[in-house]
């Protein structure tokens, strides 16, 4: 039998049917994949590491999003909630993070048959098959996953019957060294280093008021920033911007007439006018190398244009992108693409490098699946360092992937995608996130 034989194989274990499905992280797409779950049937647990659900998105709930409501809302999970009364807000209005969490996200968690099947405060880190290390083959494909936990109680191991990894990769970003690996001095400067789409405007003012500011970063996360922080200036005019990217073009923000999404489409304009006008100083082609505290701030070393140059800043943004956390799967048999660590299938249908304008192909288990058998990552984690992931596409995959679950292989198999077309190339992997949906 091979790997992408789709019939579901009939356990041998009456144990493992009786075990949920674990997901691990409760954002938009792991909370889609639990009421995907509940509405056929199906136990689950679902495994949050922050305090409450959707953490990573209540920590950039200031930013708007680019898609309107009528593509951020799984619809299986709209189904149920308008089946207790809820009404989705204008569908062709882009709301925040915020906004989405407290509209949507909130009000599915809360549902009867999702809420008790929630633990906030539980990081799971690492997952293996029990009793088992990578390496051993008899009688895996029947043995049950085991997920090590961290809570308030400890350390713990929880058994399941199939794994959907749906933790994102918010917290894992990527370096600010061209090169990939941690920015060697970063010790030095770290306190200087804020994660990407800090609240520039509100929550963290302070920080960025009357300061020299750098934004390292390509993406649609820099361009946001950028924009907040030459708002700022107007009101603190000795607020100085930087826009540091490894390219001579941003590529992800360049404005484009085809794109379907307009405030995605509008916002390259923008920056490419302030950048025009003075308002944001472009430090283009600079390859970070190292860092060090100066006596005046923040020194950035690197090369440009091949020499050697430095760059002095106050306040670094790190919007270089994302990566995933695969040091939680060391034990399972994971087949990922060499180049951007999404699973295998999927992968030439989202590699920046050669992925032109237009929409995403439809996928679903078969693109996901991997050597471990009823193992899944599914989000923005199943795209690795691509930055181009609509929350429309996970509510695609988790569909998929239950209905395998459930051995229903006509409903996992009729996979169907319809995305805004993105106007939008890459070529420069890393370089910046897609925030936001």
């Amino acid at each position: 039998m091979t790997l992408l034989d789709i019939t579901p194989r009939t356990s041998r274990s009456d144990r493992l049917a009786t075990l949920p499905v674990a997901i691990i992280g409760a954002g938009p797409i792991g909370l889609a994949a639990a009421a995907n779950l509940a509405d056929r049937g199906i136990d689950f647990v679902l495994f949050e590491a922050g305090d409450d659900i959707a953490a990573s998105i209540r920590s950039w709930g200031h930013t708007r999003l680019f898609s309107p409501w009528k593509h951020l809302v799984d619809p299986v999970s709209r189904r149920m909630l308008e089946a207790s009364g809820w009404q989705m807000p204008n569908p062709e209005r882009a709301p925040n993070g915020t906004d989405l969490v407290e509209q949507y996200l909130v009000p599915l968690s809360q549902l009867p048959q999702i809420a008790s099947h929630i633990r906030t405060e539980v990081e799971v880190t690492a997952v293996a098959r029990e009793g088992m290390d990578r390496t051993r083959t008899r009688s895996r494909k029947v043995t049950p996953f085991v997920l090590r936990i961290h809570d308030a109680n400890g350390v713990d191991e929880l058994t399941a019957r199939a794994v959907i990894d749906a933790s994102g990769t918010y917290r894992t970003p990527n370096a600010l060294s061209s090169n990939g690996l941690g920015l060697l001095g970063m010790e030095e400067i770290a306190d200087a280093v804020t994660p990407a789409l800090p609240d520039v405007l509100g929550r963290d003012r302070a920080l960025f008021a009357g300061r020299r500011v750098t934004v390292v970063g390509a993406g649609h996360s820099a361009a946001n920033t950028l924009l907040a922080l030459i708002e700022l200036a107007r009101s603190e005019p000795d607020t100085q911007v930087a826009w540091m990217i490894r390219n001579t073009k941003a590529a992800r923000v360049t404005s484009s007439p085809d794109d379907e999404l307009a405030d995605r489409a509008a916002l390259g304009g923008r920056v490419d006018r302030a950048v025009a006008d003075g308002r944001i100083e472009l430090v283009d082609g600079f390859e970070i190398i190292r860092a060090r505290r100066a006596a005046d701030g923040v020194e950035l070393v690197g090369q440009r244009r091949g020499e050697v140059v430095t760059h002095e800043t106050d306040v670094v943004v790190n919007a270089t992108g994302f990566r995933p956390d695969l040091d939680m799967l060391r034990e399972v048999r994971i087949e990922l693409d060499d180049i951007i660590e999404a699973p295998k299938r999927l992968a030439p249908l989202i590699d920046p490098n050669v992925h032109s304008c237009g929409t995403v192909e439809p996928h679903g288990f078969r693109e996901l699946t991997h050597p471990e058998h009823g193992f899944f990552i599914v989000g923005m984690k199943s795209y690795g360092r691509a930055p181009t992931f609509l929350l429309a596409t996970g509510y695609e995959q988790v569909r998929s992937v239950v209905a395998w679950i459930a051995g229903d292989v006509v409903a996992a198999s009729a996979v169907e995608l319809v995305l805004p077309a993105t106007g939008v190339c890459s070529t420069d992997v890393g370089g910046g996130s897609s925030c936001c949906s």
